[in-house]
């Protein structure tokens, strides 16, 4: 039979795609890893890397392997959350992953709801955009995510874990306070094809369908202020130095201090977990919170309305 420990080790170097950063995840020295993958090469009979310059990759029977040590990985997942189900106290850490305007709009409510109701769970958060943090949950970094999804642009699903719409975030065209336009969100966005733009950097999703908007509307965007920070965006368009794509949830509600323009696109927040963890008990708790939170912020009277 093969050691689990060394196949977790195999695993680990899939996800994180050096023996170096496998071994600064799991405080190993990175000749034990080595060695530890060497012995386990020995159980197997066959070759489970390969060199490719001054890094190595998975044969195709390493890849097997991979595969059948996320099932098992996944049942034993399942196990945990079944005993933590029998216990009649909730306990231990759960670690979640958010990005920033989930951190500040949801976040902090869930986490109140959290702690009244399950007092002795210790909750772990870490702002990580889902490019960075889905990874690191397939990875076990983490145990659930609160990830993004933009028109057009989804991330791709993997099959091993399991995603949970939250809400859909309504998008808004924010330009420096001024009297109200009675123009159409769309003609209003071609007055501004000359105007600064304050966007999320390239490559990431937010930019590709705020670029495909505005190339839409017959310009391409002057874009002089690049930041995954959208409270720096709306600084940037308090101040009348750029215009921007803003979700609702960057918003703390009323008075305004821009001018907002509702588009007809949302984008989706969502949770997103390993398929063997979805039924721990901390994680469920963590979601019913957060659906709560949302739909409390909904609930508000005009909130997500301009």
């Amino acid at each position: 039979m093969f050691d689990l420990h060394r196949l977790r080790l195999l695993r680990e170097l899939k996800h994180r795609g050096t023996l170096a950063a496998v071994a600064a995840a799991l405080s190993y020295a990175p000749s034990s890893v080595s060695q530890q993958l060497s012995q386990l090469e020995a159980e197997v009979g066959v070759p489970l890397l390969e060199p490719v310059g001054r890094r190595v990759r998975l044969t195709e029977q390493a890849e097997i392997l991979v595969a059948h040590t996320e099932a098992v990985l996944e049942r034993l997942e399942r196990a945990e959350a079944d005993i933590a189900t029998s216990l009649t106290e909730l306990t231990g850490t759960l670690r979640v992953a958010t990005f920033q305007t989930a951190a500040l709009a949801l976040v902090p409510a869930a986490l109140r709801l959290l702690q009244e109701a399950h007092p002795h769970l210790r909750v772990h958060v870490t702002h990580r955009e889902p490019e960075k943090s889905l990874p690191a949950l397939q990875a076990r970094d983490f145990d659930l995510v609160l990830a993004e999804e933009y028109p057009g642009s989804p991330h791709p699903r993997p099959a091993d874990l399991a995603y949970e719409p939250l809400l859909d975030d309504p998008l808004y065209l924010a330009v420096p306070r001024s009297p109200r336009s009675a123009a159409a969100p769309r003609a209003e966005l071609r007055r501004l094809a000359g105007h600064p733009w304050v966007m999320e950097p390239e490559g990431t999703p937010a930019r590709r369908w705020a670029t495909g908007v505005c190339r839409d509307a017959g310009f391409e965007p002057d874009v002089r202020f690049e930041t995954t920070d959208l409270l720096l965006h709306l600084r940037l368009v308090e101040e009348g130095l750029a215009a921007a794509f803003l979700p609702g949830l960057v918003r703390s509600g009323p008075p305004e201090t821009v001018g907002l323009r509702e588009l007809a696109a949302r984008r989706r927040v969502l949770t997103v977990v390993r398929r063997g963890r979805g039924g721990h008990p901390a994680v469920v708790a963590c979601r019913d919170a957060l659906r709560r939170a949302a739909a409390s912020r909904t609930d508000r009277s005009g909130e997500d309305r301009p």
